[in-house]
């Protein structure tokens, strides 16, 4: 098992905010593909690289084996768990079928105020995150958060325990989990949040066959994101 672990004569980042917390850092170099599948991670030396104690090192490695990013095994500690491309494809195809249902669902069914508060909001801060047109490890985990809370919202509003339960499951492949979004390039991050305000819009509309279809499309160009980053290959450049 090779040891891609991180060393303690690396820089040590700022300590990490309410917003930038440690499980969000460690999550991130694992999607990154900084920290590669297989990867025994040490609590000393993640310790001394984020400038924190071993004890939330150690919460947040218990916390990511619970999101299935990490395998855990007697005596020999925490690894990164290795997932193949196929069963990421698959699951974003099985996603992308549940969550324009979802969408369906919440436009047929209506958004109460508060769902509706929460999507504009976090649409707001998608807008303000991507006006840079640069995003940094600190953006990348923030959106990451909007993103996280845009599809939540929409679970919710679907009114099916039953459907929200089959997403979850989904997640069991943690590349295909709302939060990955920290090895995509700018455009496709704004891509993708394009997306969601016509999901939305859709939405409001009670336009339950448009909300349905854009929400497909959108999870259906997530994973061709995915797969490019996974291996290795640059966007294509788009005008603007």
């Amino acid at each position: 098992m090779t040891d891609t672990s991180l060393d303690p004569s690396d820089p040590v980042p700022a300590p990490p905010t309410r917003s930038l917390s440690v499980t969000d850092r460690i999550r991130a170099q694992i999607l990154a593909g900084e920290l590669e599948p297989g990867a025994r991670l040490h609590e000393v030396r993640l310790s001394a690289h984020l400038g924190v104690s071993r004890t939330p090192i150690r919460s947040a490695l218990q916390m990511l084996a619970s999101e299935g990013l990490l395998e855990y095994a007697p005596n020999r500690g925490y690894a990164v768990r290795r997932f193949k491309t196929s069963e990421i494809v698959d699951a974003y195809e099985i996603r992308a079928m549940l969550e324009s249902l979802a969408a369906r669902f919440a436009a047929e069914r209506g958004l109460t105020d508060e769902e509706r508060a929460t999507l504009e909001r976090v649409l707001d801060e998608g807008d303000r995150l991507l006006e840079q047109e640069v995003l940094g490890e600190e953006e990348r985990i923030a959106y990451s958060a909007v993103n996280f809370t845009f599809h939540d919202t929409i679970h919710n509003a679907a009114r099916s325990r039953m459907l929200g339960d089959m997403i979850r499951l989904c997640h069991s492949v943690p590349q295909s989990s709302h939060r990955n979004v920290v090895s995509f390039e700018y455009q496709d991050v704004r891509r993708r949040h394009d997306d969601h305000h016509r999901i939305y819009d859709a939405i409001l509309l009670c336009d339950a066959y448009r909300a349905e279809m854009l929400m497909r499309e959108h999870v259906t160009s997530v994973k061709t994101s995915l797969v490019r980053a996974l291996s290795g290959r640059p966007a294509p450049r788009r005008g603007r």
